[in-house]
């Protein structure tokens, strides 16, 4: 049993690895592993079809796609620009204004869109643009749109806490309260670096002019007043009515997706921009959705060779340290994130990962966030790097290149690490108060 359960990881790793959807690989290899196991195709078929069905009959999964509208309805409302004015505007007088202000653009958008993608892709249009007429290095301009767009699967709600909370059974309401603290530290992180460094080399990031933005029309005024109260009572209703207990996740996901549609209508978004954003929702979410079901059959065959207790002696057998065994994740992670995107990694390790945790006593909410923020990590790292290469994509600059948005990046990546071992080191930050929500 034990060499047939890592032959069945050899040829997952395989498979992924030589460019086959990982959806498609869970299913052939998770497959093949149930048939050798029971000796039965007709057998296989039937339990890993059950299991399909099963995943699809969970109605937990209906908060992926309703939170992803919700970003998209505001994202085509032209909210999330009036928000980063507003950001440029309240942080004026600080070295790098520009890069403070696209940070903490991020962080408000993060809790409303959940995606880093999306993240990414509106602020590269936004920000980098702005900063770069200002005289702002490219480099960094770069790196601060595509370093903060992280926030988005760290502050709540995040697609990876969701996904991360279906595969391990936790409360996504104390998943999603427990991302709160790291999240606004990160963002504490970023705003100090760019701050700082703005300060120490005003070269890169100069100063904006003092009198900018004092000639406002009414028009736009209104616009971002409403976007400002529109936004900020989005987050109130999601986050509050959660941790609140007057919504369960779904709940506010759906009302979240109401009020946000509720919002474009009412900032003027057309038929086109409407229909647009339920698109590129579903086409978003499609890929999640089935990557779950066939996570589901993973989860199926793990547990019926009994996989974890295997894996779990193999991982003891080399040490029983928990410094030691969480430094193994850790590197597993990081490599896993240069080939591999962030979704996929949950999908694939989480379920081995989340009891060897638990063996050592690692507080579950703390390295879920640990994990996120690890894997979140990856979408910086050369040579997958998705989040550098969405920047490329749409970024309206033809002269940026890959090797200037990783190196404007670096500095983001050393601090979303830094916060993940402060989390492991410091669990309080991760479960300050979901215990109530348990």
């Amino acid at each position: 049993m034990t060499t047939l359960i890592f032959s069945f990881l050899a040829v997952l790793m395989a498979l992924v690895f030589l460019g086959v959807h990982v959806a498609v690989a869970l299913g052939v290899a998770s497959a093949f592993g149930v048939y050798l196991m029971l000796g039965s195709a007709d057998i296989a078929l039937s339990v890993l079809s059950g299991t399909a069905y099963e995943a699809l009959r969970k109605d937990i999964f209906i908060v992926i796609p309703l939170f992803v509208l919700m970003g998209e309805f505001i994202s085509r409302s032209g909210a999330a620009k009036d928000i980063y004015t507003i950001c440029n505007r309240a942080f004026l007088r600080l070295p790098g204004c520009l890069a403070v202000a696209t940070v903490s653009g991020n962080s408000i958008f993060a809790a409303i869109t959940g995606v880093s993608i999306a993240s990414a892709a509106t602020f590269s249009r936004l920000a980098y643009p702005e900063m770069v007429a200002l005289g702002y290095k490219k480099s960094y301009a770069l790196g601060v749109v595509a370093g903060s767009a992280c926030l988005g699967m760290l502050i709540p709600p995040s697609i990876l806490m969701i996904i991360w909370a279906v595969l391990t059974e936790i409360s996504i309401g104390a998943l999603f309260i427990a991302g709160l603290l790291p999240g606004l530290l990160l963002s504490a992180f970023f705003i100090g670096y760019c701050v700082i460094t703005a300060k120490l080399n005003p070269d890169i990031a100069p100063a904006c002019a003092p009198d900018a933005f004092q000639h406002v029309p009414a028009a736009q005024r209104r616009s971002e007043l409403i976007s400002g109260l529109s936004i900020i009572g989005l987050i109130l209703l999601v986050i509050g009515g959660i941790w609140g207990g007057f919504l369960t996740p779904t709940e506010a996901a759906g009302f979240g997706a109401i009020g946000a549609l509720l919002v474009g209508l009412i900032k003027g978004m057309h038929r086109k921009e409407l229909l647009d954003a339920i698109y590129r929702a579903g086409k978003t979410t499609a890929p999640i959705m089935i990557l779950l079901i066939t996570a589901s059959m993973y989860s199926r065959f793990l547990a019926m060779g009994g996989a974890i207790s295997v894996i779990n002696g193999s991982i003891f057998s080399i040490s029983e340290s928990p410094i030691v065994i969480m430094m193994m994740l850790f590197m597993i992670w990081l490599i896993l994130g240069m080939f591999i995107d962030s979704t996929s990694i949950i999908l694939l390790t989480v379920p081995i990962f989340a009891p060897i945790a638990a063996t050592i006593g690692i507080d579950e909410l703390a390295f879920a966030i640990f994990g996120i923020l690890v894997i979140e990590a990856g979408l910086l790292t050369p040579p997958f790097g998705l989040l550098i290469f969405t920047v490329k994509a749409a970024v309206p600059d033809p002269t940026v290149t890959l090797g200037m948005i990783f190196k404007g990046a670096i500095p983001y990546w050393i601090m979303i690490l830094i916060v993940a071992i402060l989390v492991v080191v410091f669990p309080s930050l991760a479960n300050w108060l979901p215990q109530s929500l348990l």
